[in-house]
C-alpha cells in the first residue's frame, strides 16, 4: 500500500500544472531569500491565499518549494552584501562574504548552490523512506493518542523555542485558547465570540498567519537604518563548479546534511539552529581552524547543506505526525486545513494523494533549485538593492490583499492587522511566535480527541495512562517539560562543574 502510495505521488507530481507550480514556487524562493530581512516563512504566509483557486497538491507542493528555494536564496544576499537574505544563511555571512571581497563571488555562490542541493536531495530521500513508515504506525493512532502527540507537540515547541522556555509555552498557551474561538465542535455552542458572527466559524488560520509573520517583518524594515552595505554588484567566475572541488568539500556538505536532518525532525528548531551546529561541527572537524571567518569554503558548504536539509528533516513531523517541526512547516498545514484536509496522523492514509505529492515535490525542487540557481543567481544580484522602505510597503499591501481575498472580508483585513500588532509585541518582549502558530494548529485536534477520550472512558482521565502510546508520548512530553525548566539547567551545570573538578 505504501509503495502504490509512492507512485501515486510521483505520477501526481510531474503532472504538468504540478511541475510549473513546483518550478514556480523555487524560482519565487530565490527571488524572496535574496531579499536582506525577509524569510521563507513570511512568503509562505503571504502566497497562502493565492492556493485556494489551485488543487491542494499544487498549491501545497508550490509553498513547499518556496520554502527550499529561499533556504539557498538566502545565502545570496549573505555572500554579496554581508547581510542574509534569511535567518537561516546567517553563518554563511562568516566567510561567504569574504570570499566574494577576494573576487570569488561566483565561486562563493557555486559552492553555496551545491551544498545546498546536497543537503536538500539528502533530506528529501529521508522524508521519502522514514514518514511513510512513521504514517504507518500513525494507523494505530485514535482519540487518545492524537490527544497525547498534540500535548506532545505543544511541549516540545515550546520547550525548544529559542529562549525562555516559559515564553515559549505562554505563547503556546495562547495559541490554544485562539483555537476555542468559535463553534464548540461537540455542543455546537458558541464560544469566546464576543457576539460576533465573524467569530463564529473560529479564527480564520491563514489571516492570523499573514498578520502575524508579514506585518512585524514589514515594520521591522521600516525601523531598520538604510545602511549602504559593501556591495558585490557583479562578478565574473563561474558558479559551476569543479568536481574536483566539490569531491574535497563533499564530505562536510555530508556530515552538514545528516546534522540539519536531525536538528529539522526535532520540532521547534530550523534552518537558523542547524547552520550554527553544522558551521561549529566543519570548523572543529577542520585542520586549518584559522582561517573560518576568513573566507573558507568548508564555512559555506556546511550551513548551507545543512539549512536546506532542514526542509525534509522538519517535513517528517509535520506529515507523520501532524506535529509542526517549524514556522514555515506549520504555516504548510494552515495551507491544507484551508482546503478541509485536517493536520493528524491520518495525512499519511486519508489524503495520501496529496501528501505523497509534497513528499516528491520536495525532491523536485530541490533539482529546480540547482537549474535555476544556476540559471538566475546572476540576476537576483539587482533583488538586493531594493531599499527597505519599498519592501515593507509591498508586503502591507500584499498582505491587505491576501487577507481581504480569503473570503472578502473587511472584517479578516482588521483581525489580520490585530495579529500583526500582537507579533510585533511578541517581538519585542522576545516571546516566539512559533509556538502560537502551533498551538492555533493543534488546539482544534487537542480539544476533539480530549472530548472523544473522556466520552470513551466515561469522564476518567485515566484512560490516558492505560493507554501504552498515549502513556508513553505523555512521559516524553513532561520530560521536554523538566528539560526546560531553570532548576534541571542549573542541575546540569552543576553537574558539569563537578566533572571539570575532578
Amino acid at each position: 500500500m505504501i509503495f502504490d502510495n509512492i507512485l501515486l505521488g510521483l505520477t501526481n507530481v510531474f503532472a504538468p500544472l504540478n511541475l510549473a507550480a513546483v518550478a514556480f514556487g523555487t524560482g519565487l524562493g530565490l527571488l524572496v531569500g535574496a531579499m536582506p530581512g525577509l524569510s521563507a516563512t513570511m512568503a509562505i504566509a503571504l502566497l497562502v491565499p493565492v492556493t485556494f483557486v489551485m488543487r491542494p497538491e499544487t498549491g501545497i507542493s508550490m509553498l513547499a518549494a518556496i520554502y527550499m528555494g529561499a533556504m539557498y536564496g538566502g545565502s545570496i544576499a549573505a555572500i554579496l552584501i554581508r547581510t542574509p537574505g534569511t535567518p537561516a544563511a546567517a553563518a554563511t555571512v562568516l566567510d561567504g562574504y569574504p570570499m566574494a571581497q577576494r573576487g570569488e563571488a561566483g565561486r562563493a555562490l557555486g559552492i553555496s548552490l551545491t551544498a545546498s542541493f546536497v543537503g536538500g536531495v539528502m533530506s528529501s530521500v529521508v522524508l521519502l523512506t522514514v514518514a511513510p513508515m512513521l504514517g504507518w504506525v500513525a494507523l494505530m493512532f485514535g482519540p487518545v493518542e492524537l490527544f497525547a502527540v498534540a500535548v506532545l507537540g505543544m511541549t516540545i515547541i515550546g520547550s525548544l523555542s529559542q529562549g525562555s522556555a516559559i515564553k515559549g509555552l505562554l505563547a503556546g498557551a495562547v495559541g490554544l485558547l485562539l483555537s476555542t474561538v468559535g463553534m464548540d465542535p461537540i455542543t455546537g455552542i458558541p464560544r469566546f465570540t464576543l457576539g460576533n458572527i465573524n467569530l463564529f466559524s473560529g479564527i480564520p488560520f491563514t489571516v492570523a498567519l499573514i498578520g502575524l509573520f508579514s506585518i512585524p517583518q514589514a515594520l521591522r524594515l521600516i525601523e531598520r537604518d538604510e545602511v549602504e552595505a559593501e556591495r558585490i554588484n557583479s562578478f565574473s567566475d563561474r558558479i559551476l563548479r569543479p568536481w574536483s572541488e566539490i569531491r574535497e568539500l563533499l564530505p562536510t556538505m555530508v556530515r552538514a546534511g545528516l546534522i540539519g536532518i536531525f536538528v529539522g525532525i526535532i520540532p521547534g528548531t530550523g534552518g537558523d539552529t542547524a547552520c550554527w551546529f553544522a558551521y561549529n561541527e566543519a570548523k572543529r572537524a577542520s585542520d586549518d581552524k584559522a582561517s573560518f571567518g576568513q573566507g573558507n569554503p568548508h564555512g559555506i558548504a556546511a550551513p548551507e547543506a545543512s539549512n536546506n536539509a532542514v526542509v525534509g528533516g522538519a517535513l517528517v513531523p509535520t506529515i507523520s505526525l501532524g506535529i509542526p517541526g517549524s514556522s514555515a512547516t506549520a504555516i504548510l498545514l494552515g495551507g491544507l486545513m484551508i482546503h478541509g484536509i485536517m493536520p493528524g496522523p491520518t495525512l499519511m492514509t486519508e489524503y495520501a494523494g496529496v501528501t505523497y505529492t509534497l513528499l516528491w515535490a520536495v525532491l523536485l525542487s530541490t533539482i529546480f533549485m540547482f537549474v535555476e540557481g544556476v540559471i538566475f543567481t546572476k540576476a537576483c544580484i539587482f533583488v538586493t538593492a531594493i531599499r527597505n522602505k519599498t519592501l515593507s510597503v509591498a508586503i502591507v499591501v500584499l498582505c491587505v490583499v491576501g487577507a481581504f481575498a480569503i473570503n472578502n472580508s473587511f472584517f479578516e483585513v482588521g483581525l489580520m492587522f490585530a495579529f500583526g500588532i500582537l507579533g510585533y509585541f511578541m517581538d519585542k518582549l522576545s516571546i516566539p511566535v512559533a509556538p502560537l502558530v502551533v498551538g492555533l494548529i493543534l488546539g482544534g485536534m487537542l480539544d476533539v480527541s480530549l472530548h472523544q477520550s473522556l466520552l470513551m472512558s466515561q469522564g476518567s482521565w485515566m484512560i490516558f495512562l492505560k493507554n501504552p502510546i498515549s502513556a508513553a508520548l505523555l512521559a516524553l512530553a513532561l520530560f521536554s517539560l523538566i528539560q526546560s525548566t531553570p532548576m534541571y539547567e542549573r542541575w546540569k551545570r552543576e553537574r558539569k562543574a563537578r566533572k571539570e573538578a575532578r
